[in-house]
């Protein structure tokens, strides 16, 4: 299952650059209306992973000082669908 973000997010950025696959997007960056619009950081379902391949845990989770990644219950996915997103996404970039 991917991960998501609560509203208890506190903006402090320790989050992005330990994505190994760029998930994680701060949401005010987009115009209010946007779907991806949100006033706090943002995991994108359709990249995370939580970490599978990469690390043990999900970076996240492990340096966020609030607590706020949680699995998300919407996206319950087996590793072997989050290891095919990483292929996927491979792909994608390098072909």
């Amino acid at each position: 299952m991917s991960l998501l973000i609560t509203d208890q997010c506190i903006n402090c950025d320790v989050c992005v650059p330990e994505c190994p696959n760029e998930a994680i997007y701060y949401g005010a960056q987009y115009e209010i209306g946007d779907a991806r619009y949100s006033d706090i950081y943002v995991i994108d379902g359709d990249k995370c992973t939580e970490c599978v391949g990469h690390f043990d845990t999900p970076q996240c989770v492990e340096v966020c000082p609030v607590d706020c990644c949680l699995p998300d219950p919407d996206r319950v996915e087996t590793d072997e669908v989050l290891l095919a997103k990483i292929n996927h996404d491979l792909v994608r970039r390098y072909y």
